[in-house]
């Protein structure tokens, strides 16, 4: 077998795509892409409604911590006054059980002073 000199010089040929091939390829990038497309909506709508369903319950839960911080006030209220109760009540009788206690002691507030020097206001 005898080789032409100019056989190195001649560049490669390339196959040409067949038309049904181009078609076939556009009709997959297009249903690819109609599947990444539908994939975004969905993942988006998941998204919003994630946020939404966030801010409802930030919403519902502040509600119900002013109520908390509502009641925690009036049950407050309600020892010091049962407190005062109970020291007027004390003061009023001559009991022996109340013989050498310091009433007042017993009745002070070091577990709210903690805390509520803890809070910022």
């Amino acid at each position: 077998m005898i080789l032409d000199d100019n056989f190195e010089e001649m560049p490669p040929t390339k196959r040409g795509k067949r038309v049904s091939d181009a078609d076939d390829e556009d009709d997959d990038y297009r249903r690819r892409r109609d599947r990444n497309n539908e994939a975004v909506k969905k993942s988006r709508f998941k998204s919003k409604q994630r946020t939404q369903e966030t801010f409802t319950r930030v919403n519902k839960l502040k509600a119900e911590n002013q109520m908390l911080e509502e009641k925690v006030k009036t049950l407050t209220k309600e020892l010091q006054f049962l407190k005062e109760l109970f020291l007027a009540h004390a003061s009023n009788t001559q009991n022996a059980k109340f013989d050498g206690i310091d009433l007042q002691k017993l009745l002070e507030d070091i577990p709210d002073e903690k805390a509520d020097s803890g809070k910022s206001k």
